[in-house]
């Protein structure tokens, strides 16, 4: 893939997460507060302090994940990004680390 599809495609990852996020804040799911810095979402959990942090990586092509519970670093495999160590899928492995953060 090429650098400027690599950013497009990253891009829209980290609007899919954070409107995730707004959206369970809005549903009064999560006590969140989402920042966005370019290629950088923090999303802080209010009730702990914790943070996840989703960051795109261009010289990687990789997007990284880092939460309480490690750092991540995930590939587009063509239809979904997938964890390069477990092949776990992003969104996936997402749900499960903020709901492990969240109730930490």
């Amino acid at each position: 893939m090429t650098e400027t599809e690599f950013l497009k495609m990253a891009d829209e990852c980290l609007q899919q997460v954070e409107q995730i996020f707004e959206r369970a804040f809005d549903n009064d799911e999560l006590d969140v507060d989402c920042k966005r810095s370019g290629n950088v979402l923090e999303i802080e959990f209010v009730n702990n302090g914790s943070k996840i942090i989703v960051n795109s990586q261009a010289a990687m092509q990789e997007m990284w994940l880092a939460a309480r519970s490690g750092g991540f670093h995930y590939k587009h495999d063509g239809q979904v990004w997938r964890n390069t160590r477990d092949d776990s899928e992003f969104f996936s492995s997402l749900s499960t680390i903020a709901s492990e953060q969240a109730a930490a």
